[in-house]
């Protein structure tokens, strides 16, 4: 999918500064390190894992804030996904 949202138009005008750079903050507060990948809220800089990591932080964020937008928090990646509306902007 890559077709825009409003969410994500939104988003591309906001910059957070990440919360942690160090890793997903609340497997961190746990005392653990199992994360496969990591996105970063782009309306509050929560920096969480990904849907693939075994506690999928990022998206409980989304569940418990609706915070729409997470970009990659990946070295070399530039993509935004809206979880309201499922879109991708690559």
């Amino acid at each position: 999918m890559s077709t825009s949202c409003a969410h994500l138009r939104d988003a591309a005008d906001r910059a957070p500064e990440p919360s942690r750079a160090d890793g997903c903050e609340d497997c961190l507060a746990a005392g653990e390190h199992a994360w496969a990948h990591l996105r970063m809220c782009t309306e509050c800089g929560h920096v969480g894992c990904c849907d693939s990591s075994p506690h999928r932080h990022a998206t409980a964020h989304y569940h418990e804030t609706a915070h729409p937008v997470v970009r990659s928090f990946e070295p070399g990646e530039s993509w935004t996904w809206c979880y309201v509306d499922e879109k991708l902007r690559a």
